[in-house]
């Protein structure tokens, strides 16, 4: 098959990265499918619109806005503007070339009139990767008012790329739930469980733990709680202060907090004024420098707004699984990221703001190693069992054999 992929992923610009989607399309490129990858090359990166071959797949990288790691102003700009520029693009580079399959993923919502186009033309298949549901998202952390003409125009993209979709892949049984729910329209036969996947790697040569943590000015002898990831809104990250600032006084946890986003000024401001000893923050690390620090690490911590009324699915739970981590969430009610963590014992949930019972379960966890050692492994399991490539590629091209 001849399989279009679009997304605003930088991560698929290259599919030698780790990621969701490198590792996915990589699987498809490994079952001699012809894969043509169209993704932005931002205008931080200043470069022009070019187009890269390597054996079965083409890349072309479109020169756009920022449309991540930017203010709300040029996202919100470049989401509208950047189907267009897709469109153009496509229309020059691919004018000869026939599509079987279209995948795109969300965010954004704003390739429907795109996804129609491109179908119409190549009589092909269209499947939605539903990785944000946009714009109630929005509204739930009140950034968008119902009442605003933007949210109108957001729904009405979001209710035709579903239409224009023949199948939407979900990120957990929640996630169709609320979908078929909250859109009546959509048929409940296009609409399945599609996680997030990733292709499992080899620790077998990474360097021992000890020697990590000195590497990095570790402690040897705390447990080390590690946050990785977006450092923003959705995450909540208050309540992650808020369980920093309670622990701080203890001397057998340590908390290593990695990554980027717009609330990482509150994080810098915070480590500032309470001059805590045992947290650590590092900027986005490169995938692979984040993994070998995540190896020597003990728990992998997920925290999630507790407003939302949608079901996120974080993907970074995938990358704790695969190293073996049990998992603590601080997450809402309507994610079922949780129980299915607890139902497979792999992790332990609680809501977003109960600081109490969170600090009863990241006692569990501090004093138990081996419950930490078995949690991981059942993670580990339940990783295999579930969320790799081959289980998402198989999904997808059921509706193809």
């Amino acid at each position: 098959m001849k399989i279009l992929f679009l997304s605003i992923s930088s991560a698929v610009n290259n599919l030698d990265n780790r990621g969701i989607y490198p590792d996915l399309l990589r699987k498809f490129a490994e079952a001699e499918h012809e894969i043509f990858i169209v993704a932005p090359a931002e205008r931080r990166v200043g470069v022009k619109t070019n187009l890269q071959k390597t054996g079965n797949v083409t890349t072309l990288l479109v020169k756009t806005l920022n449309i991540t790691k930017t203010n709300l102003l040029e996202k919100g700009i470049s989401t509208l503007v950047i189907e267009h520029l897709f469109d153009k693009a496509i229309q020059r580079h691919f004018r000869k070339t026939t599509f079987d399959l279209i995948l795109y993923s969300t965010p954004p919502i704003t390739f429907n009139g795109l996804i129609k186009k491109l179908k119409q033309k190549y009589k092909a298949s269209t499947y939605l990767l539903l990785k944000d549901i946009f714009p109630q998202n929005a509204v739930d952390l009140g950034m968008l008012s119902k009442r605003n003409p933007f949210y109108h125009y957001f729904k009405r993209k979001e209710t035709y790329l579903y239409k224009a979709s023949d199948f939407i892949g979900c990120m957990s049984p929640a996630n169709v739930s609320y979908l078929t729910k909250n859109n009546p329209e959509i048929r409940k036969e296009k609409v399945e469980v599609c996680p997030n996947s990733v292709f499992p790697i080899s620790t077998a040569t990474y360097d021992p733990e000890e020697m990590i943590r000195n590497k990095h000015e570790l402690p040897q002898d705390k447990v080390i709680c590690i946050y990785g990831g977006n450092l923003g809104k959705p995450q909540g990250i208050d309540f992650l202060l808020e369980v920093s600032k309670h622990n701080k006084n203890r001397d057998d946890v340590y908390f290593l907090i990695a990554g980027a986003g717009t609330d990482t000024f509150k994080i810098k401001t915070y480590m500032d004024k309470e001059l805590t000893a045992n947290v650590m923050f590092m900027p986005q690390l490169p995938r692979l420098e984040f993994d070998e620090l995540l190896y020597a690490c003990d728990i992998g911590l997920i925290f999630l707004d507790r407003r939302y009324t949608i079901p996120n699915y974080p993907s970074r739970l995938l990358n704790y699984l695969e190293f073996k981590k049990p998992v603590l969430m601080a997450i809402d009610r309507n994610t079922d990221v949780g129980t299915i963590a607890e139902k497979n014992n792999y992790g332990f949930w609680v809501e977003s703001g109960d600081l109490d019972r969170f600090n009863l379960k990241l006692d569990e966890l501090i004093k138990n190693q081996a419950l930490r050692k078995r949690m991981g492994e059942n993670g580990y399991k339940f990783l295999l069992e579930n969320y790799t490539v081959e289980h998402s590629y198989k999904t997808i091209m059921n509706h193809f054999s």
